[in-house]
């Protein structure tokens, strides 16, 4: 039988979640009568939180934001999450590594014995990201989109401030991106946030336009692929290659992999062009036959006679290549 406090804490998990439960529904969920869940409620608003009562045939319960940070209760998977998330802080491409040492520190004080000992027991050899955005540049450019407010920047390597409408943030591979309307060439554009620097006050607010793509992340994708309308790369070509999938996966990490059999697989991959596309598979060094379309067999039979030209021996003639 589950004790008060660890009852109480299932119950603050369950509140969590951004929706209205029913007396009847949380104790069911907690295998107790809904005269417990009443009491447990009004224990759980006795230490601060403020939860909320909706009318109904059966009433219920919802979570809202209190006016004060009450005590926090975390069960064993979120202490070990949360412990988990401050410890890779490093990565996150934010600068906020001091800040997260000293939540971490806090948090293990107030764990139980168990849950500190898996949490401190975690050996994490995280590598910095290549560049970090401040944390007040995050919470202004977060602050403007979600507003809908016209955002000014200087930007590194820029002689005039941006003005432009924020449309959203997206992180990728250690990076912080801003997808954003720029006001002054008329077109979407991209920001990396490590080196913005918002002008203060914001602008007036705008009315939201709509992406090419629907999502920040995939026009993100797009850009980066030499894209606008669409996510995907200009280039995109399937060879076969005497490769599994497991010996391939570290060096083609966004291609669309097919096991097929004996040692093969079918790849379908991307690039700017297509001698670069080919460029992804030569270097692994593993005998492919080109499948198609009929412009990677073009450009892979001008690397060919590319490479044929380029081989002599010490004496200057040239080898056969057939």
């Amino acid at each position: 039988m589950p004790t008060t406090s660890s009852r109480m804490l299932s119950l603050l998990s369950l509140l969590q979640v951004p929706r209205a439960w029913t007396g009847p529904a949380l104790a069911d969920r907690l295998g107790v009568t809904a005269r417990t869940v009443r009491r447990d409620v009004d224990r759980l608003r006795e230490l601060g939180y403020a939860i909320r009562s909706t009318k109904g045939p059966v009433g219920g319960y919802r979570l809202d934001a209190g006016e004060r940070m009450p005590p926090l209760l975390l069960d064993d998977e979120q202490a070990l999450a949360t412990a988990v998330a401050l410890r890779t802080a490093p990565a996150s491409g934010v600068a906020i590594e001091e800040a997260s040492a000293r939540a971490l520190a806090t948090i293990l004080q107030v764990m139980p014995a168990a849950v500190r000992y898996r949490a401190s027991a975690l050996d994490l050899d995280v590598a910095p990201a290549a560049a970090r955005a401040d944390p007040a540049v995050l919470e202004a450019v977060s602050a403007a989109a979600a507003r809908h407010e016209i955002l000014r920047f200087d930007y590194s390597g820029s002689t005039w401030p941006r003005r432009t409408e924020p449309h959203g943030l997206v992180a990728r591979r250690g990076l912080w991106y801003l997808v954003a309307w720029d006001l002054e060439r008329e077109e979407w554009r991209t920001f990396r946030l490590d080196r913005m620097a918002p002008r203060t006050p914001s602008g007036p607010r705008f009315t939201p336009r709509e992406l090419p793509t629907g999502h920040a992340a995939s026009f993100l994708s797009a850009h980066l692929k030499g894209e606008r309308e669409t996510d995907r790369w200009p280039c995109e070509g399937t060879v076969e290659l005497d490769l599994t999938p497991p010996e391939l996966a570290p060096w083609l990490p966004d291609a669309d992999v097919e096991e097929i059999g004996n040692g093969r697989c079918r790849v379908v991959l991307g690039s700017w062009s297509w001698s670069g596309l080919l460029a992804q598979v030569i270097r692994l060094g593993a005998p492919f036959r080109v499948i198609g379309p009929a412009e990677l067999a073009s450009a892979a039979r001008e690397v060919r006679e590319c490479l044929a030209g380029a081989i002599e021996d010490v004496g200057g003639s040239r080898h056969d290549p057939s």
